[in-house]
């Protein structure tokens, strides 16, 4: 009865779409903000109007064995129950079509604007003293094995060889403790985790502390995420020798990095001087970091060298960050419940499209 009015005053059944998990996370009237930003509101009452196609997407992540139809009655089948209602779950072409109206963008925007950290205070390992404990990392999906998808993806991965299918590389900023995925890019297994990470630095925010393994470290990539305000601890390659400044109490010790090139060997010279006498640096030339270095007993004693940007060892110690960094493995168990557990191993993305892969 409060149904059926409901129904009858808004004119629309598809109105009443609700899985209460996903309208309780993400709530309609951001949905509704977002297809009017973008302009995507359908032009006349249909099935599969825009906010319903938002919670259609998702709902066909959680369910990745059934098909379209399947999908759209699990979402949409309390409709045909109401009284005098005339309901009939959309065919797959016309899912395909709605997602096509709606467009990557809004799909985007819903993203940044619901896509947050999970964990409390009280979370286990969600914080290292203020800060929450972040990760940075990637993977590829595979797509279908369209023309337009081999065009817009490419098989051609950044490793240098061949793929059997097109795939999609995805790199995100995640709470390592919830493994919530607060930011991301897509683009083709060309592309490079470190250069699609640029796009996510500026999302980062002061109380953050991002950790990254050594494939992400270049001097432009860090200079890059600390100017969000976001404190980093980053694993770095062999061949980078920062320069000594001086050692500290926990083991840890002081260095300055200068830019890699563009500099003569005179001008890197003044800038360590600079840095033994304590005077302030251009970022863009050179920068103070703490450098923590550490073997791993049950990998054959292998070396491990951390950089991080938190200086004073009284707000982290040598030990935190150590530990701290090997929690950035959560990352990895949340891109394998999602890849794996989620979707189901060897499992391709349904999109025959860049656009709806997007």
């Amino acid at each position: 009865m409060i149904m059926s009015g409901i129904a009858g005053s808004s004119g629309r059944l598809t109105d009443l779409v609700a899985i209460g998990a996903l309208t309780s996370l993400i709530p309609r009237q951001v949905l509704d903000a977002v297809v009017a930003a973008h302009g995507c509101r359908e032009q006349r009452v249909r099935k599969l109007p825009a906010h319903v196609v938002i919670y259609l997407l998702i709902a066909l992540c959680l369910y990745p064995d059934d098909d379209y139809e399947e999908v759209a009655e699990k979402l949409t089948g309390m409709l045909a129950l109401m009284p005098g209602a005339c309901w009939e779950a959309p065919t797959r072409g016309a899912i395909t079509q709605a997602r096509q109206r709606l467009g990557s963008e809004a799909v985007r925007e819903v993203f940044r604007q619901v896509a947050r950290p999970a964990a409390t205070e009280s979370t286990p390992g969600a914080w290292l003293n203020r800060w929450r404990v972040m990760a940075i990392d990637g993977f590829v999906i595979d797509l279908p094995d369209t023309q337009a998808n081999v065009a817009e993806f490419s098989r051609d991965s950044a490793g240098g060889y061949e793929t059997a299918f097109p795939q999609a590389r995805v790199v995100a900023i995640s709470e390592c403790a919830s493994h919530a995925i607060v930011a991301a890019d897509v683009a083709g297994c060309w592309a490079g985790e470190q250069t699609l990470s640029f796009s996510l630095y500026e999302q980062l925010n002061e109380e953050m502390l991002l950790t990254a393994d050594r494939g992400f470290y270049s001097f432009a990539a860090w200079n890059q995420a600390r100017h969000s305000g976001a404190h980093l601890l980053w694993r770095v390659q062999a061949g980078l020798r920062p320069y000594w400044l001086c050692d500290l109490d926990d083991g840890s010790w002081l260095a300055v990095i200068t830019k890699p090139t563009g500099l003569r060997r005179s001008q890197k010279d003044r800038l360590r001087e600079a840095a033994r006498q304590s005077r302030d640096l251009d970022p863009d030339d050179a920068v103070i970091v703490r450098v923590v270095d550490y073997a791993v007993p049950d990998r054959k004693g292998e070396h491990i060298r951390l950089i991080t940007s938190i200086l004073d060892p009284a707000e982290a110690t040598a030990e935190d960050l150590a530990h701290c960094y090997h929690d950035r493995w959560e990352a990895e168990t949340g891109i394998d419940q999602l890849k794996t557990h989620l979707r189901g191993p060897g499992r391709i993305l349904r999109s025959r499209t860049p656009e709806l892969v997007y």
